[in-house]
């Protein structure tokens, strides 16, 4: 499962069936490529096992996508809209109490890290296989993970910290150290159990007591 909810793939290309044309494409075209660039890599995954997976030709995939860098942007869109829709999901637990969105935030995340087919964060696996800073996907990866921190600055503001920018990198370092050990150590280990408390001490510590959980 990857940041996103990415959909496990099925092991099985869809059946190439008559609608595959247009917006039903598209949707066919994004979905194989969610499976396929999470699960095994963006480089490794050519356009061919794209189309497989997907159930359509390969004149499909150029009129959707003008190349395999624009499908690339175009699942890098998608990833980013699941993801924030998965932050906001987990924010909204409870609503106008900043410092408990923020520690639910890390519960929720060291479940999703602890499942067994999880392959950690999409952006982070992207920014790996591109060295080049100045590529779009470098790029989309950056915007992505600005856009996180300016939450949660925003969050450790409303929890009156002490330093909302400090708070906000340490709960960052601590986010980027799951999606790291559940590589390493492997989803579900002690880093990963560990990173709620963690997460709990940081915003209590910096916002004058106020108890996160």
């Amino acid at each position: 499962m990857s940041e996103s909810n990415t959909p496990k793939p099925t092991g099985k290309a869809r059946a190439r069936g008559a609608q595959t044309a247009g917006p039903q494409a598209q949707r066919n075209l994004l979905h194989a490529a969610s499976e396929l660039f999470y699960r095994e890599g963006v480089r490794t995954v050519g356009v061919d096992a794209v189309v497989e997976r997907a159930g359509v030709n390969k004149m499909s995939l150029y009129r959707q996508f003008s190349s395999k860098d624009e499908l690339v942007m175009a699942y890098l869109e998608q990833q980013d809209e699941r993801f924030f829709g998965y932050v906001e999901r987990s924010f909204a637990k409870y609503p106008g109490e900043p410092a408990k969105q923020l520690q639910q935030y890390f519960d929720d995340l060291s479940v999703r890290a602890s499942v067994d087919d999880y392959r950690g964060c999409p952006f982070v696996n992207v920014s790996v296989e591109f060295s080049d800073p100045t590529h779009p996907a470098r790029q989309f990866v950056f915007r992505n993970k600005q856009r996180l921190m300016a939450r949660l600055i925003e969050l450790s503001t409303a929890a009156a910290a002490n330093d909302p920018e400090a708070l906000a990198n340490a709960l960052g370092l601590v986010i980027e150290g799951v999606y790291a050990a559940s590589q390493t150590y492997g989803p579900g280990c002690g880093p990963i159990l560990a990173a709620p408390k963690v997460a709990a001490q940081l915003i209590a510590a910096a916002c004058g007591g106020t108890r996160a959980v």
